[in-house]
């Protein structure tokens, strides 16, 4: 589920971005391993300053009408009702639209109204084809005129994922999560990170954590932490504290007045959070430092699986749960 990653990058980087009118208001629609892709575009969107937003319902927000985004319709299966949904409200207010599928019924829409469309690699689940599906959003940014070649940032997500992973043989990220998930042993795994890479790096680690190694995990962000959860912890029961595990997720980016807030938040918090350890982002480029930051909790997530002995692949509860909607 991981292993492939970095190759992921490296196709994207080499993809051709589809042919779109000019746009500079983009909404992404998707749901889970999907719909994360438009976390990642939206936050390199942000560093380039391109606004991209990311939609994870039926419908389409009410704004959408006024502001007329372009529409990326992005579903792994092609078969997912919230994003048909979008898909079809899209239409009745005559919007831009651009799909990213292996397939399914999205697909059969965007051939047969012309919509361009990228079609990622079949055979995976949706949340192991991060690299396609996030590298085929940003060339639908570049389509459109909004964000120059995305391919340097690809290829050095994909290297700086590798190195993490290792090559031959084990790199260093596989260490550093070997420590975390031992230490998130029979905890609840909280993840604080901050704005932009490590916020939705954080995102990624709970809901990998959720589906790889079918726990409760959860995240939430710096500085809206010391307005409201910072008070939590600091009267919560010892029995809570031995429950949860916090992983704090640190960006080379993060400003100055970031890194003062954790400080002071970890040496506040330290007698009653159950703080079990910080991991850092690497490489230069806003993907990059999402990508390896987000990796790392890939990485943790199947060896809690492994530890709990569930099946990191299968997500049998939400097959159950489709097929009685």
């Amino acid at each position: 589920m991981i292993e492939g990653l970095p190759d992921q990058y490296r196709w994207a980087a080499r993809l051709d971005p589809p042919e779109l009118a000019a746009a500079s208001s983009f909404l992404v629609c998707g749901m889970g391993g999907s719909g994360i892709s438009g976390d990642f575009a939206a936050v390199v969107g942000a560093d380039a300053g391109i606004d991209v937003r990311v939609h994870k319902d039926y419908g389409l927000p009410a704004w959408a009408g006024a502001v007329r985004p372009l529409v990326i319709a992005a579903s792994y299966s092609g078969n997912t009702a919230e994003t048909l949904s979008a898909v079809e409200a899209a239409r009745r207010l005559d919007l831009d639209i651009a799909v990213v599928s292996t397939g399914g019924e999205l697909a059969g829409i965007a051939e047969d109204n012309a919509y361009p469309s990228i079609t990622v690699p079949p055979g995976l689940q949706p949340r192991a084809a991060l690299g396609y599906l996030v590298g085929a959003a940003l060339q639908i940014l570049t389509g459109a005129g909004a964000l120059s070649d995305p391919a340097q940032a690809l290829l050095e997500s994909a290297n700086a994922t590798e190195s993490l992973l290792g090559s031959g043989e084990p790199g260093a990220g596989r260490d550093r999560a070997g420590s975390i998930a031992t230490a998130l042993e029979g905890r609840v795994p909280i993840i604080w990170g901050s704005a932009g890479p490590s916020a939705v790096a954080a995102q990624r680690w709970a809901k990998q954590i959720n589906e790889n190694a079918k726990l409760p995990a959860y995240y939430s962000t710096m500085p809206e932490i010391d307005h409201n959860e910072l008070v939590g912890w600091g009267s919560a029961p010892a029995e809570v504290s031995r429950s949860a595990g916090i992983v704090i997720l640190r960006d080379k980016g993060e400003t100055a007045e970031i890194s003062r807030r954790f400080d002071l938040t970890v040496e506040l918090l330290r007698d009653q959070a159950p703080f079990v350890g910080e991991v850092w982002s690497s490489g230069e480029s806003a993907l990059a430092r999402a990508a390896t930051a987000a990796l790392m909790g890939d990485l943790v997530s199947v060896l809690l699986a492994e530890v709990a002995g569930v099946d990191p692949v299968q997500v049998d509860i939400i097959t159950q749960l489709k097929n009685r909607l």
